[in-house]
């Protein structure tokens, strides 16, 4: 019934789109009712510590997130390479460096942009870079004990097995090599296997334009340069149309021209055009009310919202309908037919169907979602402002709790618990942005993976596949440990790798007792081979999310997939067995 339970979750999830978290619940919850696992052992995911480490981890991500603290690292290193080889170089390494000790999706959700606007400026394309972005966070995952969930997962696994914990870079004797042979690979082959592709333009915000109205401040960096100098000639999301400077009017502004302190700067673009302004330290909105809004900062996001015929506002400009009292919002842009509109923001008169760009806290939209106001409310992605003075002490925080677990001082859960807590405290994260950040759909499917790993310890499960495992072995363990990693990368097509190292681990550990040997070979292959999903956009978070920007196809990923997957598993192999020996 158990294995049963468990192919079933793989057919589910391969023929069908329901939910990954749903499938899971399901087939725990049938082991439940047919008395397969009793009530407490059902729920033991929920309380494990791997698990509570996860979402604690979670938080602490969204510290460093909030204060742009990646932005404040990657940008001191990636540099202006030349060729596609030494761009992939620059940036897979600090990429990897990153993803050791922070979780890799959001290192590569914050990452996306910031690459194809640093490949843009390098006359690259991002199709060249965006899937060894993906691949570098999964190397540099590999190194630590935190870097992956699937470690800490598998780390709890041990832990409340063998009652003790393994060591923060115990898995780095074999993660190091893999990253080391993963990114020469990169390298040298795979600026010929990649294509070369402009990427969807609609990946980040869409194709409605505004016009924003940004003031100069006196302490600006931007101030007393040239255009060019200030780099606002490469804008990724928009470009500069003229200058406002003493009522005077300067139109299509030269390159060579100087901003002043004062001046008013027009720019053009799409939604991404705030966020990449926002970079800009000294250059503020024109609309004075935005610092009145009564949300910190970090509370604030960006919304597009389309006006509807009964709004109140409509045939009234929007400093005459008090926009800001009314809604606790202010606009930034206006945008009609999908063009966009000029002139000061307060002095548009609104109608049905205008769609404003807003900045407002995050109750604007629930508040909103209903009304008959607008037709439509969605936030824009990513959006909410940073706070970069506070990017040092999130990352310091970060190196405090690496060198908590490192040096032993505090388990692995105790030292994300701290630097949660301090992220929060220090304000490098609101408390409702780390009540946000939680993903906890993934919480749910790794504690019922959990649990259905335990129904596979229980009911004979695991060890009737191990006993299979060997027959097919010859009872070599070398073999066995080469079909484990193997079996654990092809289930990471079908499940998450979260999921199927909860699965595969106690088959794992079942067939080290069968055979007599030391279980740690086993336990470090398969945190790696959890990880090593290269074939796939569906097999790795990661892979999936740079699918859309870099503009690929599923062949992309088996031409460069396949030989790399190949290529770690055999080090795998090779080297769990000498590192930790049977």
């Amino acid at each position: 019934m158990t294995i049963g339970a468990i192919v079933a979750v793989f057919l589910v999830q391969l023929l069908t789109k329901l939910p990954a978290d749903f499938t899971f619940m399901g087939a725990l919850a049938t082991l439940c009712v047919a008395g397969v696992l009793d009530i407490k052992e059902s729920f033991t995911g929920f309380s494990s510590s791997g698990v509570v480490t996860v979402a604690m981890l979670y938080v602490v991500v969204a510290g460093i997130q909030g204060t742009g603290g990646l932005n404040w690292v990657v940008k001191r290193l990636l540099g202006t390479p030349r060729t596609v080889a030494a761009a992939q170089m620059r940036m897979m390494l600090p990429i990897a460096g990153l993803s050791a000790f922070l979780n890799n999706t959001p290192v590569v959700a914050l990452f996306i942009p910031v690459i194809k606007k640093w490949g843009t400026a390098i006359n690259i394309s991002p199709s060249k870079l965006l899937i060894p972005l993906s691949y570098a966070s999964i190397f540099g995952g590999i190194c630590t004990l935190i870097g992956t969930s699937t470690n800490v997962v598998i780390n709890g696994m041990y832990h409340e097995r063998f009652h003790e914990s393994l060591t923060m870079f115990g898995v780095a004797a074999i993660g190091v090599p893999c990253l080391i042979a993963g990114v020469l690979f990169m390298v040298l082959f795979s600026g010929k296997l990649l294509p070369e592709r402009g990427g969807s333009s609609r990946a980040f915000g869409n194709a409605r334009e505004y016009m924003l109205e940004m003031i100069v401040a006196a302490d600006g960096v931007v101030t007393g340069r040239s255009i060019t100098a200030a780099r606002l000639r490469n804008l990724s999301n928009g470009f500069l149309v003229e200058i406002i400077r003493d009522n005077q009017l300067i139109s299509a502004p030269p390159p060579s021209e100087i901003i002043q302190n004062g001046d008013r700067l027009v720019f053009a673009g799409g939604v991404g055009l705030v966020q990449e302004l926002r970079d800009f330290a000294g250059l503020h909105t024109a609309d004075e009310q935005i610092f009145n809004l009564n949300a910190p900062l970090r509370d604030r996001c960006l919304v597009e919202c389309v006006v509807s015929n009964t709004c109140p506002l409509v045939g009234v400009s929007i400093k005459a309908g008090g926009f800001r009292n009314r809604y606790n919002a202010v606009v930034l842009a206006v945008a009609r037919n999908g063009e966009r509109l000029s002139g000061k923001i307060g002095d548009i008169v609104l109608r049905p169907g205008d769609t404003l760009l807003v900045e407002s806290h995050a109750g604007f939209i629930p508040r909103q979602k209903d009304s008959k106001d607008f037709y439509l409310i969605s936030e824009v992605d990513d959006s909410t402002p940073v706070d970069k003075k506070k990017a040092p002490l999130a990352v310091s925080i970060i190196a405090l709790m690496v060198l908590l677990v490192a040096c032993g001082v505090v388990s692995m859960l105790k030292a994300a618990m701290i630097a949660a807590f301090l992220m929060i405290a220090c304000g490098c994260c609101s408390v409702g942005h780390a009540r946000r950040s939680v993903e906890w759909n993934v919480l749910i499917v790794i504690a019922a993976a959990l649990g259905l790993g335990v129904a596979l310890q229980k009911s004979g499960a695991a060890l009737a596949l191990a006993n299979m495992l060997l027959s097919l072995c010859g009872g070599m363990p070398w073999a066995a440990l080469a079909a484990i990693c193997f079996a654990t990368v092809v289930l990471t097509i079908f499940i998450t790798n979260n999921a199927a190292a909860a699965l595969m681990f106690p088959i794992a550990i079942s067939t080290a007792a069968r055979l007599e040997v030391n279980p740690l070979p086993f336990v470090y292959a398969l945190m790696v081979a959890a990880s090593c999903s290269f074939a796939s956009p569906i097999g790795y978070q990661t892979n999936l999310m740079v699918y859309g920007p870099g503009g690929y196809r599923f062949s992309d990923y088996l031409r460069v997939g396949i030989p790399l997957s190949l290529l770690l598993l055999a080090l795998i192999v090779i080297l769990a067995p000498l590192i930790w020996t049977f």
